[in-house]
């Protein structure tokens, strides 16, 4: 069964907001075609139908691009002040802060080479800091420090508040760790 009953129902949701049948979306540095008539989501750079959970997090975000995305806020929340983010904050610890910190603990400054990568911008906070655009009007901004003597490296990824308006909380995760994993 797995992801069949969310799948089935984003489909069903988009063809009744969708006025045509294909839509192309950007995630990451990946291009994806939606082609809502045959039910199927291909990713261009390896011409492949995208796993199901992505497939998840691309129909949730273009059904609510076809209803209009929220303006960005420019203010940033920590996973933590998302709607049951607390009670959820040691799996989003180990699936999403723990990989970039076996990445970019111990030479912070390597994040910024994802600048370059994708659709990303240097911020200027924290020792290493970037501000990733994971999809269009969806920002996502990891911050890393450098340890010493007294405390160990840190990471942290926070979103902009509109993205309450986009996904649910458990969608944020999946999207968050797809961001963590890929950089």
């Amino acid at each position: 069964m797995g992801y069949t009953p969310a799948l089935s129902k984003a489909w069903s949701e988009l063809k009744d907001l969708a006025q045509e049948q294909e839509f192309s979306v950007r995630l990451l540095s990946d291009q994806y075609n939606v082609d809502i008539g045959n039910e199927r989501i291909l990713s261009l750079s390896c011409n492949a139908p995208c796993k199901d959970h992505i497939g998840i997090l691309i129909l949730h975000y273009l059904k609510q691009k076809l209803k209009g995305l929220p303006v960005i806020s420019g203010e940033w929340v920590s996973f933590k002040q998302l709607e049951g983010g607390q009670g959820y904050y040691p799996a989003f610890q180990k699936r999403v802060i723990a990989p970039i910190m076996r990445k970019y603990g111990l030479n912070p400054e390597a994040i910024l080479g994802s600048v370059e990568r994708f659709n990303a911008k240097r911020a200027q906070l924290a020792d290493a800091s970037v501000v990733i655009d994971i999809l269009e009007g969806v920002p996502i901004l990891i911050t890393l420090w450098h340890g010493d003597e007294e405390f160990g490296p840190e990471a942290n990824v926070l979103f902009d508040k509109s993205i309450k308006d986009i996904f649910c909380t458990e969608d944020v995760v999946i999207l968050a760790e797809f961001l963590a994993r890929s950089i």
